[in-house]
C-alpha cells in the first residue's frame, strides 16, 4: 500500500467516526476532511476546493430556491390540502391517494420539505376522520424517500453519482434516467403498504400536537374593496375559491350583521367578513385582489385607490397575550384604540374558547386573549415593555403570493424541459430557473437565501473531494481488486445486489451523499475490472444510500415523523427490513435488464 492511500484511509476513518459520533455537525466534518486532504498533499487546492463549483452543489442550491418559489406562492399548500381532501375516510384509500402524491411532489423538490408540508395535514386528516396517525405518517415519509429516486435531482447521491461517471468517461445520465426503476420503487412501495398494513402500529400520535392544531386559526376581518373582482360573486363562490383557508363566520355590511347570509347571496363594495383563518393566510391577505385586512385599512392604512398602501412604515406581525391583570381586560377594542395609544392596529384575535360573531373592534378582552397586532418595528419594541401583555411573540406566518402561483409553476417546468432536453446543461437550467423565481417575485431574495441548506451545500462540496481523492490515490482500485477477489463466482445480480446492500448499511450511519461519495468510486472500478459498464452498478449503489428504510436515524424524513407517530426503532425494522430486501431485489433487477441485457425474470 502506497503512502498516500494511507494518508487518505487515515483521513476517511477519522472522518467517518466523526460522522459516525456525530460530536461534530457533518458539514463540519466535511470541510475539516477537505482541508485536510489539501495540507496533506493528497489533493491539489484546486482538486479540494471543486466541490462549491461542482453540478450537484449548484443544482442542489437552485432545486431548494425552486422549492422555495412553489412554496411562497401557496402551490405546495394547495396540492397538500388538495392530498387531504382526495384520502378520503378509510385507511386503504388515505394510503393509496397519499404515497403516489407525495412521490409525484418529492420528485421535483426536498423530500425534507414534502414530508414537513405532509405532517401537519396527515395529523388532521387523522383526527378528523378518527384514523390512527401511525398508519399515515410511515407510508408518507417512505413515499417521500421513493419520490427522490424517480428524477436524477431529486436526491444528492444521484447528483453524485452522475458527476463520477462524466468524470471518468462512463457518459452522463439525463434528469429521467432513473424514472423507471423509480416508478416500480413507488409502485412496490404503495402495494407493500397497502396490503402489510397489518405492520403497521395502531396509535394515535402525539397528544400535544392537538393543543398545537387548535392556535392554527385566528379570527380577523377582511373588507371587500372598492372595484373588487369579488364585488356580485356569492359567498359560496368565495368558499369554494379560497376551499376552507378562510372560513366565514360572520358577515357584516354597513356595520350591521347580515340576516341574509345564504351561500348565493352576493358580496359588495365595502362588505366586511368574520373569518377563521391561518397564520399564512393573515400574512397573505395583502396579496390578495379584492381583499383587505379591515382593522389596517380602518385605522392604519389610506383607500388602495389613493396609490399609498401603507402610512405605519416598516410594519411586522407580532402576538401578545393579554396579561392577568391588565388594564385592558374587559374593554372593546375601540375603546382603547390601539393604534392612538399604542401606535399598532389588532388585525387578529385568538381565543382558547368560544366562537366569535362580532366585530373584532367591539370584542371586550379577556385574560389570555392572543391579539395579532400590525405595527411599525420601532412600535412593537416599545410594546414589549408594557404591562398590560404577558409576552410579545413573533408571529409565525409567511405571506404567500397566489397570483404569481401560474407563473411559478412555467418556471419550474421550464427549467425540468430545458435540463430533460439538454437546450441547458442542467446545473444552468435550473440556476436559470432559482434567478427567475427571484426575478418574477415569486419568492423574495431573503426567503430564497433562507430557503437554501447551506449544510446540504456545503457537505455536499466537502464530501466530493473524498470520492476524488479515493479515485487518485488509486483506494477504490484497490477495494474492486479485493471485492472482485472474494466475489468470483457470484453472477451480475448478486454483484449489483452486493453494491446495493452495502449503501443500504453504509447509509444508516452516514448521509446517503457521503455513502455515495465513498462506494461508487468502488462500484465503478468493481465494473471496470470487470469489463462491464459502470452505469448499473454506481446506479444501484446510489440507490441502495436513498431507498433502504431499516431504521429511523436513516433518513431525516423517518426522524420528523417518529415523534408524531409514536414510532420504536422496532417498528421501522418491522416494516424496513422486508421493504428493502424487496427493494433492492427490483432495483438490481430493473438495472441489470436496463443496462446489462439481463433478461425480464429477476432470476433468469
Amino acid at each position: 500500500m502506497e503512502p498516500q492511500q494511507i494518508v487518505f484511509l487515515l483521513i476517511l476513518a477519522a472522518a467517518l467516526a466523526l460522522f459516525i459520533s456525530e460530536k461534530l455537525r457533518v458539514d463540519l466534518v466535511a470541510m475539516l476532511a477537505m482541508l485536510a486532504l489539501a495540507l496533506t498533499g493528497v489533493l491539489s487546492p484546486k482538486e479540494a476546493l471543486s466541490g462549491f463549483a461542482s453540478e450537484p452543489a449548484i443544482i442542489v442550491a437552485a432545486v431548494f430556491v425552486l422549492s422555495a418559489g412553489l412554496s411562497a406562492t401557496g402551490i405546495t399548500d394547495r396540492i397538500g390540502a388538495a392530498i387531504g381532501r382526495a384520502a378520503g375516510g378509510s385507511e386503504a384509500r388515505a394510503i393509496a391517494v397519499i404515497m403516489p402524491a407525495t412521490a409525484a411532489m418529492a420528485a421535483f423538490s426536498h423530500h425534507l420539505m414534502v414530508t414537513a408540508m405532509m405532517l401537519p395535514i396527515l395529523m388532521r386528516l387523522a383526527q378528523e376522520r378518527k384514523l390512527a396517525a401511525s398508519r399515515l405518517l410511515m407510508p408518507m415519509s417512505l413515499a417521500a424517500s421513493l419520490g427522490t429516486t424517480l428524477t436524477l435531482i431529486s436526491a444528492p447521491a444521484f447528483l453524485l453519482a452522475n458527476d463520477l461517471l462524466a468524470r471518468n468517461g462512463g457518459g452522463r445520465m439525463d434528469l429521467f434516467a432513473i424514472t423507471p426503476i423509480g416508478a416500480m420503487l413507488v409502485l412496490i412501495g404503495a402495494i407493500y403498504m397497502l396490503a402489510g398494513r397489518w405492520l403497521l402500529p395502531k396509535r394515535q400520535g402525539e397528544s400535544g400536537n392537538v393543543d398545537y392544531l387548535k392556535l392554527e386559526r385566528y379570527y380577523t376581518e377582511l373588507l371587500v374593496d372598492q372595484d373588487s373582482p369579488w364585488i356580485g360573486k356569492t359567498l359560496a363562490a368565495f368558499d369554494k375559491a379560497f376551499q376552507g383557508r378562510l372560513q366565514v363566520v360572520d358577515w357584516l355590511r354597513h356595520g350591521i350583521r347580515r340576516r341574509d347570509q345564504r351561500a348565493d347571496s352576493p358580496l359588495a363594495a365595502g362588505d366586511v367578513l368574520l373569518v377563521r383563518a391561518s397564520p399564512d393566510e393573515i400574512a397573505s391577505v395583502r396579496d390578495e385582489p379584492g381583499l383587505s385586512l379591515h382593522a389596517v385599512v380602518k385605522y392604519g392604512e389610506k383607500p388602495r385607490e389613493s396609490g399609498k398602501v401603507e402610512e405605519l412604515g416598516e410594519e411586522r406581525l407580532v402576538q401578545a397575550v393579554v396579561a392577568p391583570r391588565s388594564e385592558f381586560l374587559g374593554r372593546s377594542v375601540s375603546e382603547i384604540d390601539f393604534l392612538s395609544t399604542l401606535g399598532v392596529v389588532v388585525v387578529g384575535l385568538w381565543r382558547k374558547e368560544g366562537w366569535l360573531h362580532s366585530e373584532l373592534s367591539e370584542l371586550r378582552l379577556e385574560e389570555g386573549d392572543l391579539l395579532v397586532l400590525w405595527g411599525a418595528q420601532a412600535r412593537l419594541e416599545q410594546l414589549a415593555a408594557h404591562r398590560a401583555f404577558l409576552m410579545l411573540i413573533p408571529f409565525d406566518a409567511r405571506g404567500s403570493r397566489r397570483r404569481r402561483a401560474p407563473l411559478a409553476l412555467g418556471i419550474m417546468a421550464a427549467s425540468i424541459a430545458l435540463a430533460a432536453t439538454e437546450l441547458l446543461a442542467p446545473q444552468i437550467a435550473f440556476l436559470l430557473g432559482a434567478v427567475a423565481m427571484v426575478l418574477t417575485r415569486c419568492v423574495s431574495i431573503e426567503r430564497a437565501y433562507e430557503e437554501i441548506d447551506v449544510r446540504i451545500y456545503v457537505m455536499i462540496a466537502g464530501v466530493i473531494p473524498l470520492g476524488i481523492a479515493m479515485d487518485k490515490t488509486g483506494t477504490a482500485d484497490l477495494v474492486a481488486q479485493l471485492l472482485s477477489v472474494h466475489a468470483q463466482g457470484l453472477p451480475v445480480l448478486g454483484l449489483l445486489l452486493l453494491m446495493f446492500a452495502a449503501a443500504a448499511l453504509l447509509t444508516q450511519i452516514l448521509s446517503d451523499a457521503a455513502t455515495t461519495v465513498l462506494l461508487a468510486p468502488i462500484a465503478l472500478a468493481l465494473a471496470q475490472s470487470l469489463g462491464l459498464p459502470p452505469l448499473p452498478f454506481v446506479v444501484c449503489t446510489a440507490m441502495g444510500a436513498v431507498a433502504s428504510f431499516l431504521t429511523p436515524i436513516g433518513h431525516h424524513g423517518n426522524l420528523l415523523i417518529l415523534n408524531p407517530g409514536q414510532y420504536t426503532f422496532g417498528d421501522f425494522l418491522r416494516v424496513g427490513v422486508p421493504l428493502t430486501t424487496l427493494i433492492a431485489l427490483t432495483v438490481a433487477w430493473m438495472a441489470r435488464w436496463l443496462w446489462l441485457g439481463g433478461p425480464l425474470l429477476p432470476f433468469a
